[in-house]
């Protein structure tokens, strides 16, 4: 079961569904991702709620004036059965910049710019725009 998918799964249906917030399951990968998607100003915010038996992570989506969803776009790059792996210099672009590559790196997860910067190479995650 890809657990990455799904959380960008329940994302995109709670904007697709112009819900104000979705919930999801914990886990420190999706931790990372929603701390990358709120810095690249795809959601509102978000908080980690703990409970019994299990974490929960209640992120706020964003939508901008006449209630456009700041996410138009997701998809799922690298997955379980084929894995897709880029070098730093050929990290894709999304939409000539407008959008979002996420990159599994060494020193964990984070944006195509920014692993250019570090000259850091990894598994592509997803694309976001």
């Amino acid at each position: 079961m890809d657990t990455t998918a799904d959380f960008l799964t329940i994302i995109r249906n709670g904007y697709l569904a112009k819900k104000d917030s979705v919930i999801t399951d914990f886990s420190k990968i999706r931790e990372q991702l929603v701390k990358i998607l709120k810095s690249e100003a795809f959601i509102e915010d978000y908080s980690i709620e703990e409970s019994k038996p299990a974490n929960k992570i209640i992120i706020t989506l964003r939508y901008f004036e006449k209630g456009m969803p700041a996410v138009t776009g997701i998809k799922k790059i690298s997955k379980p059965s084929v894995r897709i792996y880029s070098g730093f210099g050929k990290i894709p672009q999304v939409l000539s910049g407008a959008g979002t590559t996420i990159i599994s790196t060494s020193s964990g997860l984070m944006t195509g710019k920014t692993a250019k910067e570090k000259h850091l190479g990894g598994e592509v995650i997803c694309q976001i725009w």
